[in-house]
């Protein structure tokens, strides 16, 4: 477990750029709202379930792309008008959007994993959101993993 940043920061262990402190009260004003997304997509029927549907290859595994996108969109008002990762946003991309078709059986990793991936990816973003939320008082400037894997999210790991 990462300990927290309870006590008054440092200098050196303050990251005070204005973008990163502007996301980091977000973060904070938006904390119940994240717990309860983190909830929602971590129970039976919307994280075991759909995973599930995967290997029994049925269509529901299609379901997955609408939380997927769900998670992206309260990532996304976190920083508002602010681009997301390229990456996270190409595997997003690649991974939603998506209608069943019986074709896709023919070529079910190819065309469902695709989803998985789009929706591990958003999931661990939205946990790392939830972690930190709770964990840190201020933004750090030495870095938890989870933390600078949130900042990079955000095009603001240095």
């Amino acid at each position: 477990m990462v300990s927290s940043n309870k006590q008054n920061p440092s200098p050196v262990n303050l990251d005070d750029r204005p973008s990163v402190k502007k996301l980091f009260k977000n973060l904070k004003k938006s904390l119940p709202k994240l717990e309860e997304l983190l909830e929602k997509c971590s129970g039976e029927w919307k994280y075991e379930d759909p995973i599930y549907r995967f290997y029994h290859q049925s269509f529901k595994v299609y379901g997955l792309q609408t939380l997927t996108l769900k998670i992206v969109k309260t990532l996304k008002s976190l920083r508002p008008g602010a681009p997301l990762d390229d990456w996270f946003m190409q595997i997003i991309e690649e991974g939603t959007g998506k209608e069943h078709e019986l074709e896709h059986n023919e070529c079910w990793l190819q065309m469902t994993r695709p989803m998985l991936e789009a929706f591990f990816h958003a999931r661990y973003f939205l946990e790392m959101a939830v972690k930190y939320g709770r964990e840190l008082d201020y933004p750090p400037g030495s870095l938890p993993s989870g933390w600078a894997a949130f900042l990079y999210l955000y095009n603001l790991r240095f």
